[in-house]
């Protein structure tokens, strides 16, 4: 007797990893695979991935997923992907070029002028995605002037899943979602925006076909379905970016409930039912489905800080895990001292997107130790955060509850330093999958599985609840306001010490 295709393969392409879970239509998670791959940094500025690294480790983690729960009980596939990600293909769809990621910084220039042009904002305002050189239009625009034979020659200009599904399917689209992360694309007519193809030096026909993140596609390339096990019949339902799928992931689908998600990198975003940014461009708004936006920020540096400072200033003498780390950091008050780090390691996103701002350990004295440096940098990853949620209640947006995700958060001193730098209750969800929870949902509703997304709500349940610390709150507002006010005055130092390219090695 025939199996029912009651299972939903959910594939979350994300910066280190491609995470793969296969889920019920009940939300109970089957089965999971992930695999990695590097993120190579060849230059300054330069943050790269192989793309055939990334299509094996979607294909290994499907593989191995559907081995487990088997082909015939497989309804579809549907993708998540990292955000803001651009790759050249040639005529015949291979790739001129590594992947240059979210993190990739090498269009700062070209970001500074626009930025500086009023017509920089304006196109902020209209296709939702900040002026910074995470985009793809200011990539782009790097290109044109860096290596302008290369520019020319691509015959296409497409995301990393774009090519993904491609070799899956043989088609080349874009979803609205990625679409509108690019800085390309209207969101009010999700059709490309001109100027923006004018900056870029683009026309459509080198640009994927836009479709909406619930489009389908019947059937698979016979690569695809040898090497994942799946039948060749098997529908691809295109998906959406990792940031609006994370929303959806933990049940943040109503207007009022924001989601923070703390990786690498961090972000806090809240769904709405019509797009829009707020007056200084300080956050973002991409699209998740034809009646849902959702708007936030995004910041560069999350555990990365907290991975840099246990290998770089803990060194082997800290001993234990990171875990041991963060108790020692909870021995120490809030405020650390007096001791405030500007995390901004990876450069850094909202709520200001300057991509040429450094980090730093401002108020350092001989009385601090080691767990002072560790608790400022968990506290500089949230009072940056809290920066962005200010700047989404400056956007007019209602934020009445905060669901955390990420792996940070298993430590009590992340969830207990973000609710009071929030100064409001911290949900944490029982499932730890958002964006590739969020691709399966968005696959059941469009493979008719599930009546409509809004399941979500019920499906994510909140596990705890941290409530903030009414001392440690005080202790955040007041540093605040000098936490902000450093990004100015240090900004220019950071771009002169850049420009004196000093090498970090001695050979």
């Amino acid at each position: 007797m025939t199996k029912v295709r009651d299972v939903v393969v959910g594939i979350d392409m994300g910066t280190t990893a491609t995470k793969v879970v296969a889920y019920g239509a009940d939300g109970r998670a089957l089965a999971g695979s992930s695999n990695g791959y590097p993120l190579d940094e060849p230059a300054p500025g330069h943050a790269e991935q192989d793309p055939h690294a990334i299509l094996a480790a979607v294909y290994a983690g499907v593989a191995d997923v559907v081995g487990q729960v088997g082909a015939d009980r497989v309804a579809g596939v549907s993708f998540s992907s990292a955000m803001h990600s651009l790759l050249a293909l040639d005529d015949d769809g291979r790739p001129l070029t590594p992947v240059l990621t979210w993190a990739d910084t090498r269009a700062a220039a070209q970001a500074e002028r626009l930025r500086a042009d009023p017509a920089g904002l304006a196109l902020h305002r209209r296709t939702g995605t900040p002026i910074h050189p995470m985009s793809p239009l200011l990539k782009l625009a790097w290109f044109r002037q860096a290596e302008p034979d290369l520019h020319a020659r691509a015959a296409a200009w497409v995301g990393i899943k774009d090519w993904v599904v491609r070799e899956m399917t043989g088609r080349l689209v874009v979803d609205h979602s990625l679409a509108s992360a690019t800085g390309l694309m209207d969101l009010r007519t999700l059709d490309w925006d001109p100027e923006a193809l004018a900056i870029a030096g683009v026309t459509p026909d080198r640009l994927p076909e836009l479709v909406p993140t619930t489009a389908t596609i019947a059937g698979l390339t016979p690569p695809a379905a040898a090497a994942t096990g799946l039948g060749k019949s098997t529908t691809v339902v295109v998906g959406a970016g990792d940031g609006p799928l994370a929303n959806l992931g933990v049940g943040a689908v109503h207007p009022g409930v924001a989601a923070c998600s703390v990786g690498t990198s961090g972000a806090l975003r809240v769904t709405v039912d019509r797009p829009g940014v707020d007056p200084d461009g300080g956050v973002f708004c991409y699209a998740l489905t034809s009646d849902r936006w959702v708007v936030g920020g995004a910041i560069n540096n999350g555990g990365v800080v907290l991975d840099w400072v246990r290998s770089q200033v803990a060194g082997d003498s800290a001993g234990g895990s990171t875990a041991d780390l963060l108790d020692e950091a909870m021995t120490v008050p809030a405020g650390s001292g007096g001791l405030l780090m500007l995390p901004y390691l990876l450069g850094e996103r909202a709520p200001r997107w300057g991509g040429t701002v450094r980090g730093a350990y401002v108020g350092l004295t001989r009385a601090h130790r080691r767990a002072h440096l560790v608790r400022a940098a968990v506290e500089g990853v949230a009072l940056q955060l809290r920066l962005v949620l200010d700047s989404m209640r400056a956007a007019e947006l209602s934020v009445a509850e905060i669901r955390a995700t990420g792996g940070v958060m298993k430590h009590p001193i992340w969830r207990r330093t973000l609710a009071s730098a929030f100064d409001g209750p911290l949900g944490r969800p029982e499932s730890p999958e958002g964006s590739g929870f969020g691709a399966a949902l968005l696959g059941m509703e469009a493979l008719g599985l599930v009546e409509s997304i809004d399941v979500a709500a019920d499906l994510v349940p909140v596990d705890s609840v941290t409530e903030p610390d009414p001392a440690d709150a005080r202790v955040y507002a007041d540093l605040l306001p000098i936490f902000s006010g450093l990004y100015e005055p240090l900004q220019p130092a950071g771009v002169a010490l850049a420009g004196l390219g000093l090498p970090f090695d001695r050979d």
